[in-house]
């Protein structure tokens, strides 16, 4: 059964009850508006700070953007790109591209114009929905990408020259359910994966991939109908919206928030008192820093019904959650584990209750199988360290038009071999070791960056920290430490040295490097721009 199933059944049963809604902090006017007031009236530049609309609302705007592909041309198997902040409109655009029989393609808000246009013409895109936010970008290439290519403005004022109004025309369709029969095998979506190394790979998965990620959503968080969950990563990354699916069987309510800074996000659980949140790493890390440096007080929040705190997307410190619990002991916790080839987060998680556990990843997802294998992808021994694959119904057809990097990534029997190094301990439970492209072999010994970054978080200057490898002759290669500083602290290399003491002497890093750690918008530690950084400069001069 398709997802869109659920979101008819969801306006049929809870047709008044609320579904999603948007805030805005950065808007000062703090004015209450559903969409369908919002698209009556004409409000001045800025968005309304808080939007929302139902679920039988939410069924008729996909119904409409559906009946308007049609018209237009779109029909089952042609791709439909999402180039959009989170906002109201995303989901139902999704979902009603969902609901012609095409596919869904979202495209990462972070991408420069160049990339865009590599992304439209590797995933066929044919329609491409876009906000305010792109039209520069999009202007610069819109000579290249017009040619057979529908762009359409999904926004606020006169839409640009090279693009139809949506919002507009949208509002002319009809708002019935499409009788297009649409089965788990047809194809449902392409995700680009994370492009750390050059231009992303388009990722091609069906509707039981989709339904299955809902499915296994669910099994592990048990969302039910009076859960509200805070979504603040991109819709267009596969770990936000695959936790929202749980929402979406459940018929809860979802809040899309834009902004993360940590009194934002505690006074969006307060308000719309919310009950599960899903956070990455460094939004943790500062409502942690605020809250030890006496800025945030959580008396000045309505926070007792947030019942569970998650974190995916990369390495989770085991003192992050540990520092976590002093605050919020009451709070469920979970670890997601998950990449889009296998539709996102849960074919790995810790699972709430497994606090005893926190530092591993887990144990195998709702519906998922693992295995750690070796080079000859033949199983390792338990406790040994090898490469972590998993086999499951999310499992990614392929990678569009790339048989050679799918053959690279998948067997014949559809495991899924992930690049990540891992090992399992005597109960079953996952450890990430580190990716395998990122391990430094340094004297023929094998160091795993994971390691060192998770006793350096424990320092308690660092607010973040990155280990890479830095080319050595006589070594081969030499661990060198980024530390980014909590504002305001003092710490020598001379302190993180001695702090290290405690570690083998050759994980011990020979260089540090006082400067920022770059995360990308999932969370992860953009390496490979480290490695560029750093390849040829002196890393003692970034300190002077």
């Amino acid at each position: 059964m398709p997802i869109t199933k659920y979101l008819e059944r969801n306006a049929e049963q809870f047709g008044n009850d609320c579904a999603l809604v948007e805030l805005n902090p950065e808007v000062k006017e703090n004015r209450r508006m559903t969409w369908k007031e919002f698209e009556l009236t004409q409000p001045e530049p800025n968005l309304p700070y808080r939007r929302e609309i139902s679920w039988k609302i939410f069924n008729e705007k996909a119904n409409r953007c559906a009946h308007y592909l049609l018209e237009r041309g779109v029909r089952r198997g042609d791709k439909v790109g999402i180039l959009m902040m989170n906002c109201l409109e995303w989901l139902p655009i999704y979902f009603g591209i969902l609901k012609t029989g095409a596919l869904a393609v979202p495209l990462n808000f972070r991408y420069a114009s160049d990339e865009i246009e590599y992304c439209l013409g590797l995933a066929d895109i044919s329609v491409l929905f876009f906000g305010p936010e792109f039209i520069g970008r999009l202007e610069t290439i819109s000579d290249k990408i017009m040619k057979g290519r529908l762009l359409i403005y999904v926004g606020e004022g006169r839409e640009p020259t090279f693009a139809e109004n949506y919002v507009m025309s949208a509002m002319n369709y009809s708002s019935e359910n499409l009788d297009i029969e649409i089965t788990d095998e047809d194809y449902g979506a392409i995700y680009f994966s994370s492009g750390t190394t050059g231009f992303p790979k388009a990722i091609l998965h069906k509707h039981k991939a989709l339904m299955h990620s809902a499915a296994c959503e669910q099994n592990h968080h048990g969302q039910k109908k009076d859960d509200v969950f805070l979504c603040i990563p991109p819709l267009y990354h596969t770990g936000a919206k695959m936790h929202w699916f749980g929402s979406l069987i459940s018929g809860g309510k979802a809040v899309l928030l834009r902004g993360t800074k940590p009194e934002i996000i505690l006074k969006a659980v307060s308000d719309e008192k919310c009950t599960i949140v899903w956070l990455l790493v460094p939004w943790a890390q500062d409502i942690l820093i605020a809250l030890e440096k006496g800025e945030l007080n959580i008396k000045d929040y309505n926070l007792d019904q947030w019942r569970l705190m998650h974190i995916g997307a990369q390495p989770v410190p085991k003192k992050l959650i540990e520092d976590w619990k002093k605050y919020f002991p009451h709070h469920d916790y979970d670890t997601n584990y998950g990449l889009s080839e296998s539709i996102g987060p849960g074919c790995v998680h810790l699972g709430v209750g497994n606090d005893h556990k926190i530092g591993a990843i887990g144990i195998p997802g709702y519906g998922w199988k693992v295995r750690i294998v070796d080079e000859k992808r033949n199983d390792v021994k338990q406790g040994d360290v090898g490469e972590l694959a998993v086999f499951g119904p999310g499992v990614m057809v392929e990678y569009y038009k790339n048989p050679e990097a799918t053959a690279e990534t998948m067997d014949k029997e559809g495991w899924l071999y992930t690049g990540d190094m891992a090992m399992m301990d005597e109960d079953g439970f996952i450890y990430l070791v580190d990716r395998k492209k990122d391990v430094i072999i340094t004297g023929g010994e094998n160091i795993y960056p994971v390691q060192i970054e998770d006793f350096l978080h424990k320092m308690p200057q660092i607010k973040d920290v990155a280990v890479i490898g830095l080319a050595d002759e006589r070594l081969g290669e030499i661990t060198a430490a980024i530390i980014e500083l909590k504002d305001g602290v003092e710490c020598t290399e001379e302190d993180v040295n001695n702090f290290c003491m405690d570690l083998p002497k050759y994980k011990r890093p020979k260089k540090i490097i006082f400067a920022k750690v770059p995360r990308n918008p999932t969370g992860k530690i953009e390496k490979p721009k480290l490695r560029d950084m750093y390849r040829t400069v002196d890393p003692f001069a970034v300190m002077k």
